[in-house]
């Protein structure tokens, strides 16, 4: 066997017959629940049942998240838009009508995070313009959290069917 032959069969291009694929989908869908608005969750929980330093904490880091991100949005929000915007697209084009399976896939990843980022974007204005505070900024939170788990879960099936769907056809042929 050729050298070139020993790498092309290590570094398996086939997206959904990868495991690096679902490994990288599952670990991107377990920090982007686990993360919310930049605070992980055990914070949150931790704040809900404790007074003190930790509710303190917890305010100070929501605070500061939540202005961070729509300072973000503010001044560059309308040039990530179009940038993100190009990009699904070129990613839709080429996976697509192209068939490249590797922009479909791509595509499945940055898809339903760009859902989980305008959702964040809209909870942070929510917290901001509504002040929230103690248990109602907790069960904002939690409420976000549970949102962007189950996109998700509907994330993660879509792009199991649709993998099984290229390995049979794959297979098939």
């Amino acid at each position: 066997m050729e050298w070139y032959e020993t790498v092309f069969e290590l570094i398996d291009l086939r997206s959904f017959s990868n495991l690096w694929f679902w490994i990288a989908l599952a670990v991107m869908w377990s920090t982007a629940s686990h993360w919310v608005l930049g605070v992980p969750f055990d914070m949150i929980a931790r704040a809900r049942r404790h007074e003190g330093q930790t509710v303190e904490d917890l305010h100070d880091l929501v605070r500061i998240n939540v202005n961070r991100l729509l300072y973000i949005a503010k001044v560059s929000g309308l040039w990530i838009v179009g940038i993100a915007s190009f990009g699904l697209t070129g990613l839709a084009l080429l996976g697509f009508y192209y068939g490249i399976e590797l922009a479909q896939a791509l595509l499945l990843l940055a898809l339903p995070m760009t859902l989980v980022g305008a959702l964040t974007l809209s909870t942070a204005k929510q917290i901001e313009l509504a002040g929230l505070q103690n248990e109602a900024l907790y069960k904002r939170l939690t409420r976000h959290r549970m949102t962007v788990q189950l996109i998700g879960m509907v994330s993660i099936f879509m792009t199991a069917m649709w993998g099984m769907w290229q390995n049979m056809q794959i297979g098939a042929i």
